[in-house]
């Protein structure tokens, strides 16, 4: 039987980069898959890919910091298969490094209602789900940034660093529910986050500061190899597994 035969899984960010790899690799574990993405362009590709390897995807084009949008990827789940067991928030946005000084206001505001304020309310719909059901499962996309100051700026640092704490006060406030929700915490890893990047806006700071310590990063990882990781966690495999925080980054954060 595969990993997640007849589970439901909504899979954010999933146009490219990690979140395809985990829709492809849920989808060929027996998930079925609600792929949501801000980019259509991107949800019409997957769609062509999963149907020429004679597979069914459903797709919706959700921004994570529109709570309509949000709403209406949960309402999905729930119209199309009449539940929902795994939630993956893997959507997110990068900051350009800016320190707090330099922070703007647009900048700050919409990386917090992507990278923090939409999975919290995609969690929070879930959640209802997963009470009814008796179990569920989420899995919180954050970055080594979550753990440590010097590896972004300070809008996507503080977001990760939110996130992490989420991921913890549910794992921990739902662990008698049969609820398991968990983060991985990835190092550099080659996806289209680098699109939000503006790199006119880098600094003699960000250059001294930050830009020093990607030198020490040992690869860069594979989308690939963060879904491995992300299929574990949403497996039975990983039934003990709860308010943890999976660092996947090659070593980097081991310096």
């Amino acid at each position: 039987m595969k990993k997640l035969e007849n589970k439901v899984a909504i899979i954010t960010g999933a146009g490219a980069g990690m979140g395809k790899a985990i829709a492809l690799l849920f989808l060929n574990n027996g998930c079925k898959v609600i792929a949501a993405d801000i980019n259509q362009d991107r949800l019409n590709t997957l769609d062509a890919e999963v149907k020429k390897m004679g597979g069914i995807i459903t797709t919706i084009k959700a921004n994570m910091a529109n709570e309509v949008d949000v709403d209406a990827m949960i309402n999905l789940a729930k119209s199309t298969y009449g539940t929902l067991h795994i939630l993956v928030n893997n959507a997110g946005v990068m900051d350009n490094f800016q320190p707090v000084g330099e922070v703007d206001n647009e900048t700050w505001d919409y990386v917090m209602k992507v990278n923090v304020d939409g999975p919290f309310k995609a969690m929070r719909a879930a959640i209802k789900i997963f009470m009814e059901n008796g179990s569920g499962n989420i899995i919180n996309i954050a970055s080594i940034g979550g753990l440590k100051g010097g590896v972004a700026g300070a809008a996507y640092t503080t977001s990760k660093h939110a996130l992490i704490g989420l991921t913890k006060n549910t794992g921990h406030m739902y662990a008698k529910t049969g609820i398991r929700c968990n983060a991985i915490a990835p190092g550099a890893v080659a996806t289209s986050i680098g699109e939000t990047i503006d790199m006119n806006k880098i600094t003699p700071m960000v250059q001294d500061r930050i830009m020093t310590g990607m030198a020490l990063n040992p690869r860069t990882g594979e989308p690939n190899e963060i879904a491995a990781a992300a299929l574990f966690l949403a497996s039975d495999d990983a039934s003990f597994i709860n308010g943890a925080v999976l660092v996947i980054d090659g070593g980097w954060s081991s310096y």
